[in-house]
């Protein structure tokens, strides 16, 4: 029994009285033959599950009507739960799909249970059903796991208030992670077109009007091309290395900076690129030298293993090796961080050329990797464009931060009855 005790109304119960419990199914051997996929139907696998944020939206595979004879489409609603590789994650299917023996899935039986109220239910007892796979040959959890977990429930109404109160949480922030990915595109677009296809100057050359820029703005690019060493280029623009217009601040090796007793700063490595700050995060010293510090909106690339580049929204943090934190004394944080992003696809394709456990570039890389550089007044009018979105672009991770952080705080004690609805609706709507 995962909890001892919980307010009257609730009962204790079992996954399986609440619904239909199975195994998914992939019948067929060798399980990727070519015939069974690329067909009409969603195939979920454990690394969807992951990413799914609790509702399964995407899809990396599909099954052909041959995959679907040896597998199962499970009805939209359905709870998946892995079980193998992404132990105990858990989401909930927005459209019918196919997934193999390596998930679970619960259809509610909607007259005793609100499937979103146990898909937050899982999310509470994630860490209890990893605990019960570790140490097994291959860290799995299987039906028989399952069958013996009891956990409170609550009556339905109540369910059904308590993953409302949730869900408008993770709304808010799915709704932010949308409108991020709308105004990195918006942002990506700009600058790809007045820096790398030229598109200004092209028009001008034409002798037509740069499309959706007024005339004051226009007048800023030139209409004709010079040579350079990157080909043709607008005239009176210059091609400099990557780092000269950015300095490069590779992290400490922060083992060396233990925590003084209970100050510290959580260490910023790899993982903390993707998953934030948790609690098996490190921790160093705080009294690191101020550059080596990691503050909202520095940009970060990670230059071994993983490459990728990223505006920090995690909180304040040390910086570890194999990171550099990115800054400029002389361009606006939208260009370096464009130009970082611009090149990032050949940096990883260095890394991996790599014989070596963990594929990495080195210094000289920067160096050789070349950017187009505008004049100044130029650089300033995209500004104007560029950095309302960019700053926007971090108000919404930041806000999305603290909501995570909320939701986060309520889940167990809704979930256990220590805190009640309308407690928790006042909070809410405080934030929301």
């Amino acid at each position: 029994m995962v909890s001892k005790s919980y307010p009257d109304g609730w009962q204790l119960v079992k996954l399986s009285d609440l619904g239909e419990v199975n195994r998914g199914r992939s019948r067929h051997r060798p399980r990727y033959a070519e015939h069974l996929y690329g067909g009409p139907y969603p195939f979920i696998q454990t690394g969807d599950i992951k990413a799914a944020g609790g509702r399964i939206t995407s899809y990396q595979q599909t099954y052909s009507e041959a995959g679907l004879v040896q597998s199962r489409l499970w009805s939209s609603k359905t709870m998946c739960i892995t079980i193998a590789a992404n132990i105990a994650e858990t989401g909930i299917l927005m459209f019918p799909a196919c997934f193999p023996d390596s998930v679970i899935g619960f259809i509610a039986d909607e007259s005793k249970c609100d499937v979103y109220f146990i898909e937050y239910m899982f999310r509470h007892l994630k860490r209890h059903l990893q605990h019960q796979a570790s140490g097994s040959v291959q860290d799995n959890i299987n039906l028989e796991t399952l069958e013996r977990l009891q956990f409170p429930l609550p009556p339905l109404d109540e369910q059904k208030a308590i993953a409302h109160i949730l869900g408008t949480l993770d709304d808010k922030i799915e709704l932010n992670q949308q409108m991020n990915q709308t105004l990195e595109a918006i942002a990506h677009a700009l600058f790809k077109s007045w820096f790398i296809d030229f598109d200004p100057v092209r028009a001008k050359l034409d002798g037509r009007q740069p499309i959706g820029m007024d005339a004051e703005t226009a007048a800023l690019f030139p209409a004709e091309f010079e040579d350079s060493a990157l080909g043709k280029i607008p005239k009176g623009w210059k091609v400099k290395p990557l780092d000269q217009i950015a300095d490069f601040l590779n992290g400490l090796a922060l083992q060396k900076y233990p925590p003084e007793g209970d100050d510290y700063l959580p260490v910023i490595k790899i993982a903390e690129l993707r998953k934030g700050i948790t609690e098996s995060s490190g921790k160093a010293s705080p009294n690191i030298d101020e550059k080596y510090i990691v503050q909202d909106g520095d940009v970060l690339f990670s230059w071994s293993g993983s490459l990728e580049a990223l505006i920090w929204c995690g909180g304040k943090g040390a910086l570890n090796q194999h990171l550099f934190k990115v800054t400029s004394r002389s361009y606006p944080k939208w260009f370096y961080y464009e130009w970082v992003k611009f090149h990032l696809a050949d940096f990883q394709a260095i890394a991996a050329s790599k014989a070596t456990t963990m594929g990495h570039i080195q210094r000289h890389h920067l160096t050789e990797a070349f950017v187009v550089v505008a004049p100044d007044n130029l650089i300033k009018a995209m500004g104007k464009r560029m950095s309302p979105l960019l700053e926007k672009f971090i108000n919404n991770n930041l806000e999305s931060q603290v909501l995570t952080s909320i939701r986060d705080a309520l889940l167990p004690k809704l979930l256990s009855g220590e805190i009640r609805v309308q407690d928790a609706e006042t909070v809410v709507e405080a934030v929301t």
